[in-house]
């Protein structure tokens, strides 16, 4: 167990109530009264109520205040919460307080984590607006990609903050990550003061922190909010209360919680249901660790030189509690295992070829990416039609995938794996057919060249058959369609998230 060395601390009674409020770091310049929901600014040592803060909402995750750690061989504590919402969801961080008194924070990022420390704003940092999502730039001699630049809002916080922006009104947020680098690095900027608070943070995982003091398990499926479904009105139960979408199980509706529940929600239709190998709720041991469905999605893919040609794939979202989110993607060119990357990879002038970690990948695909189908519940909002511009790059059975919209810009790394290997990590053996996709490895020419021969002779097949029925059943909504002679052999099977980047 991390134990911290003593430090000065101090306690005063809150203004609002007369509870005790503890502050233990000497950074901590506010404090949330734990039984009032005061917010108090410290002055030496005179507490002065500003206001109330918002109660927060239950994230299900097993950190909580007093949980403590070891980082970079120094030991810390949780001592404060911030929550704050984007325009596709929340996301949490954790005000931590380390052995030397220093700060640091740990904080969501695109369903996994980041442990971040405060460095100074870069003299002359241009305004928010001055950085454009995609572009590349500079920032203290270091090549950064932009990733995000949105407007957020802080919604609650709990505990000691050395920094609080004024809650309920949004202020700019921009998220840099390391372009080219050896390392995975973030840099955020918080427009919420002047000058901006800059924070640079590298990925963690929650079981690398040797964390004690965390809940004993997460609450994620032993409670949830309920509601109805605002078309067919069946019950129904969100069984994580950062999603910000979710399907009923009923009538399909794809439902959209992102303002809350208890008010008429934002639903859509959904015809012709895809129903996923794996089912929602089972649970699979990769990597090492157990993961369980939470979500699915079916997706196209639109290539920009041939509108007719449309190619799909599904998406799995995956829950671990202590590794966030990951997804396991089934495409007609394999099955592979992915995840957000926290640094960009260097792009290559012509765009034929991309660098990350010292490794190089070649380009394979540029197209259009639509969600066209959901199940289940998602930690950013999904809808049916979200479009996104997707490049996926290649390194043998190693991947990069480029996703993004008009805020934000995602990259994620990942690696095939063998159909047979998901089908016995979800103990679905007896269906091992089903699982069965292009080998795990670099296609090869000759490979190449005998699937486009068997594609060709089932499409002149299915021309034949067309011509005698004169009708076709094919829909591109839900089929992996194209009404030319070409065929996509590649492409989609490991690209593309509706999630995009920020804090997630």
């Amino acid at each position: 167990m991390a134990t911290n060395p003593i430090h000065r601390t101090y306690q005063a009674p809150c203004p609002g109530c007369g509870a005790p409020v503890n502050f233990t770091s000497a950074q901590s310049t506010h404090a949330v009264c734990g039984y009032c929901q005061s917010t108090v600014v410290r002055n030496g040592d005179t507490l002065q109520r500003i206001g109330k803060m918002a109660e927060l909402f239950d994230d299900h995750s097993l950190l909580q205040l007093h949980t403590s750690g070891t980082w970079r061989s120094q030991a810390f504590t949780l001592v404060g919460r911030l929550q704050y919402q984007y325009p596709e969801g929340t996301w949490t961080e954790w005000h931590a307080m380390l052995a030397d008194g220093s700060t640091a924070y740990l904080s969501e990022d695109n369903g996994a984590y980041v442990m971040a420390t405060p460095v100074a704003a870069p003299a002359n940092l241009p305004a928010a607006q001055a950085f454009r999502v995609g572009a590349s730039t500079t920032v203290s001699g270091q090549a950064f990609a932009v990733a995000s630049n949105m407007q957020v809002l802080l919604l609650a916080a709990q505990g000691e903050l050395p920094h609080l922006p004024a809650l309920g009104q949004a202020f700019a947020m921009v998220e840099l990550r390391s372009q080219g680098a050896q390392s995975e690095r973030v840099l955020s900027i918080d427009y919420s003061s002047t000058p901006p608070t800059c924070c640079m943070g590298q990925p963690v995982r929650l079981e690398d922190l040797k964390l004690s003091g965390l809940k004993e398990a997460s609450s994620k499926t032993e409670k949830g909010r309920q509601f109805n479904c605002p078309n067919c009105g069946a019950a129904l139960t969100v069984q994580q209360d950062t999603s910000q979408s979710m399907t009923c199980g009923s009538c399909n509706s794809l439902i959209d919680l992102s303002s809350g529940i208890g008010g008429e929600l934002k639903h859509a239709l959904q015809d012709e249901p895809v129903r996923p190998l794996i089912a929602l709720g089972s649970t699979g041991e990769l990597q090492g660790a157990v993961w369980q469905v939470v979500g699915f999605q079916h997706r196209l893919g639109l290539d920009p030189s041939d509108p007719d040609e449309h190619f799909g794939w599904e998406e799995y979202l995956l829950y671990n509690p202590k590794r966030g989110f990951t997804f396991l993607v089934d495409s007609m060119d394999g099955w592979s295992l992915v995840k957000p990357a926290t640094g960009a990879p260097l792009v290559a002038a012509n765009g034929q070829s991309a660098s990350y970690l010292g490794a190089r990948y070649t380009l394979k695909e540029s197209y259009q990416a639509e969600t066209s189908y959901a199940l289940g519940e998602f930690y950013w909002r999904v809808s049916r039609g979200q479009k996104t511009r997707n490049r996926d790059f290649a390194s043998g059975t190693n991947m990069l995938s480029l996703e993004q919209s008009a805020d934000e810009l995602t990259w994620s790394v990942g690696s095939k794996i063998d159909g047979a290997t998901v089908a016995r990590a979800f103990k679905l053996e007896g269906q091992l057919g089903l699982f069965k996709r292009a080998d795990v490895g670099p296609a090869s020419a000759s490979a190449a060249m005998s699937v486009r021969t068997l594609i060709i002779i089932f499409v002149l097949l299915l021309l034949f058959a067309l011509l005698i029925s004169r009708c076709s059943s094919c829909d591109p909504n839900v089929e992996n369609c194209s009404s030319g002679s070409s065929s996509r052999s590649s492409g989609g099977s490991f690209g593309g998230f509706s999630s995009g980047g920020g804090h997630k």
